[in-house]
């Protein structure tokens, strides 16, 4: 029996991509974007090179309207695979930043991806079989003039994504948060920042991200840096972020915060 991946920002991009991957891999799609158009033509290329089913549907995930309607899917349906990959990022100092520029990057970012989340892992938990790979950023290390809100926003989905797979260790589902660097997309056209203003041999295509990832979810990672090609730099944080978590578990001030 064919598997059904549900991808978000399916209509350009690592969303695109995805949908091609997990086509070619058999998967039946369910691809949400705005544009309905770029639905329809990839729906269209990808049923006729893989003969599996693609149901599309034109949604904005920053309104009510849109997320509802994705959640209702995800509760009703035996969707196998959930991609959180829509996504914004408006680059603008913090008090520069449009009231709803600022709005629309929480909602986006944020709000429809816990939504979508919690839509999805009932029905998982229950069938003890599932995956949702959430699509974050390596700026959830790292905060950067005009990428506050950005940068804030990805932090999120790494500690929500590591929080929640904890809760469903023993259910059989895999959380898996990718956090790409530079990719070439259309993110920075729309950010406001044309990616021609970069370095180009700093970032990947979307299909090398992509293969990246797809890599690191066959083997069942929950954390994914295509781009750190040392894994120690990441052991050595995770490492010291739990030391420093567990450092904070002292019912006195530190010294250096005590009078002499």
């Amino acid at each position: 029996m064919s598997k059904t991946a549900l991808i978000t920002g399916a209509s350009s991009g690592i969303g695109a991509v995805y949908a091609q991957r997990l086509a070619a891999r058999g998967h039946d799609l369910v691809l949400v974007a705005r544009r309905a158009e770029r639905l329809a033509e990839l729906a269209t290329e990808l049923q006729q090179a893989h003969g599996i089913s693609v149901r599309t549907i034109a949604a904005d995930l920053s309104v009510e309207t849109g997320m509802a309607s994705i959640e209702t899917v995800l509760r009703n349906e035996e969707i196998d695979l959930l991609v959180n990959n829509a996504g914004m990022g408006p680059i603008a100092s913090t008090a520069d930043l449009s009231d709803e520029a600022a709005a629309q990057t929480l909602a986006l970012n944020v709000t429809a991806l816990m939504r979508l989340t919690r839509a999805a892992l009932p029905g998982m938990r229950a069938r003890k079989t599932g995956a949702i790979v959430n699509v974050g950023s390596v700026m959830a290390f790292h905060a950067m003039p005009a990428t506050s809100l950005y940068s804030a926003t990805k932090a999120f989905v790494l500690t929500y994504s590591r929080a929640i797979q904890q809760e469903v260790q023993a259910d059989g589902v895999l959380i898996q948060a990718v956090l790409p660097a530079g990719t070439i997309t259309e993110f920075y056209d729309t950010a406001g920042v044309p990616i021609a203003n970069f370095d180009q041999s700093a970032f990947m295509t979307a299909e090398q991200l992509v293969d990246a990832a797809l890599a690191g979810f066959d083997r069942s990672e929950e954390v994914t840096l295509p781009s750190v090609h040392d894994l120690d730099l990441w052991n050595t944080y995770d490492t010291a972020r739990q030391n420093l978590f567990g450092g904070t578990q002292n019912g006195s001030p530190a010294p250096r915060y005590q009078s002499a």
